[in-house]
């Protein structure tokens, strides 16, 4: 087994520019003849085409070397860093990317000249002597090339290793893997959801959206469930959102124009049927005497029945004329989350005497008593753990209380951007500089730790993870509920779309859509 590593092996390199996906410029001296491997290499089960790459794999030796760039070293789970002063330092990450093919138009010769790397190097702390190792790294085109011998690629790195005669190497490491989701027609204008084995997505012909679901294991499968006309007088027609409610898939989109028009919310059932349940300017939730509706323009909330119109619906906390809800979270957005129930209350903001302070207000469904719970100005809130979370006008700092409004606590010493809790922890954002973000655990025993060492641009709770955007066009930290790193992923991402599985990406470089577990 050592003998046939040692006599087939791949040898992996990394990228070592942070910047861009090929590599910096590495001190190097003696220059050496390499060649292409004239069998074929498996990435993680990814086909690499070294014959059309712009960072092929090469053979020196009889070893075979890998491009240490950006994403083929994150794609093996490694990091790489070089500096004048500490040279190149390689170590094992929770890092991973989607697999880049690097693409050339031109095709490559069977041999070229390497060079030596001349720095220093440090493999998982430990310090390597490139002027003695018998395979020593090299830099091609830019690019550092790694050796992959048995005791870098299976003492080092872990890494699985299968070689046959006729289908070649086969390389997989135990970092999380990104997956590249292959949806027929898909073109990235669009919302796509993944949801109790299913991709559900898009796609726009003509004046008509066809709504499909596709078996995560056969995307191209794929089947209408749901399909509409629009004008092109419609505002924004051919948008469609997805989003779990209550464990149940929905989809909103819009008809009409902005006055004249309205939202449509569609529930899909396991079955896969879609049923138009409600249309307007609303949001939406069930309760145990009933669908909760919440007219977003006109300020209150009415219980409706099946079947049931508005003119004949249950309107709540009419006892009292004075109290007029004030829904100031995106009117537009699907969903609004203006209010929360609990048991047979409803939480809710309130603009009680028409006055510019927005009270908390509780309202039981079933008596349509209300009381105040917070009597100050409160601009937004949750409730967390059966305790109630808000951030207050007066300073946007984020406190805390019971469900009675008693026990308030302060959280956090500066203006807050973001809050949500997940697996029993409360995380807020503070703005640090124009779109970028501190995130901080709100600790109620002791000061509130930093949880990601540099800013971000946004956080977001997706499937009991907290998902990070490192940048408008960078890639995404995930974290657990107690923020630990789970893995960093090196794609760029546009947004983070709806799952009840893992957690799924769009790609900013192609709008791909990627899934990770």
């Amino acid at each position: 087994m050592i003998k046939k590593w040692i006599g087939c092996t791949v040898v992996f390199s990394l990228c070592l520019s942070l910047l861009t996906p090929g590599g910096l410029s590495r001190a190097a001296d003696a220059s050496v003849r390499v060649t292409l491997p004239d069998f074929t290499v498996n990435l993680n089960g990814h086909a690499v085409e070294n014959q059309y790459r712009d960072y092929p794999l090469l053979v020196y030796h009889g070893i075979t070397y890998f491009p240490m760039t950006w994403y083929d070293s994150r794609l093996l789970g490694l990091e790489a860093n070089w500096s004048p002063d500490d040279g190149l330092i390689i170590k094992q990450s929770q890092v991973t990317s989607s697999y880049v093919p690097f693409k050339s138009e031109r095709r490559n010769s069977a041999s070229y000249a390497a060079e030596v790397l001349a720095s220093s190097v440090m493999v998982n702390g430990k310090p390597i002597d490139n002027t003695k190792e018998e395979y020593p790294l090299l830099s091609f085109r830019d690019v550092t090339y790694f050796p992959l011998t048995w005791r870098f690629a299976y003492d080092e790195f872990k890494w699985g290793y299968q070689w046959s005669d006729t289908d070649g190497l086969s390389i997989t490491s135990e970092n999380p893997q990104v997956q590249m989701v292959q949806l027929p027609a898909y073109s990235g204008e669009n919302d796509v959801a993944l949801f109790k084995g299913y991709y559900y997505f898009v796609e726009t012909t003509d004046m008509t959206n066809h709504v499909y679901r596709a078996p995560m294991q056969q995307p191209y499968d794929k089947e209408e469930i749901y399909s509409y006309n629009f004008y092109t007088s419609d505002r924004n027609p051919k948008v469609v959102t997805f989003q779990i409610r209550d464990n149940t898939l929905w989809f909103a989109y819009h008809l009409g124009g902005g006055f004249t028009g309205a939202d449509l919310f569609v529930k899909i059932g396991d079955d896969g049927k879609a049923e138009l349940l409600h249309r307007g300017y609303i949001d939406f939730m069930d309760t145990p005497y009933g669908t909760l509706i919440l007219n977003l323009p006109g300020g209150y909330m009415y219980l409706s029945q099946p079947g049931e119109d508005e003119a004949n619906s249950k309107v709540v906390g009419g006892e009292n004329p004075s109290v007029m809800m004030y829904f100031n979270q995106a009117r537009r957005s699907f969903p609004t989350t203006a209010a929360s129930v609990v048991g047979d209350d409803v939480f809710v903001l309130c603009l009680e005497g028409f006055n510019d302070q927005n009270s908390l207000c509780k309202i039981n469904l079933k008596t349509n008593k209300s009381d105040t719970v917070v009597n100050s100005g409160i601009s937004s809130f949750r409730i967390i753990n059966s305790k109630l979370y808000y951030v207050k006008v007066e300073d946007n700092a984020l406190y805390s209380s019971a469900l009675d409004g008693k026990g308030e606590i302060k959280l956090s010493d500066h203006a807050v951007s973001w809050f949500d809790g997940i697996d029993g922890n409360v995380f807020y954002t503070i703005q640090k500089e124009t779109n970028r973000f501190e995130l901080y655990h709100a600790d109620l025993d002791g000061e509130d730790p930093l949880v990601w060492a540099t800013p971000v641009v946004g956080v977001q709770v997706s499937n009991d993870r907290l998902v990070c955007r490192l940048g408008d066009n960078d890639g995404v930290v995930m974290l657990d509920g107690s923020g630990r790193l789970l893995v960093e992923v090196a794609d760029p991402i546009a947004r983070v779309l709806t799952s009840d599985e893992g957690v799924l990406l769009e790609s900013a470089r192609d709008s791909s859509v990627l899934f990770i577990r």
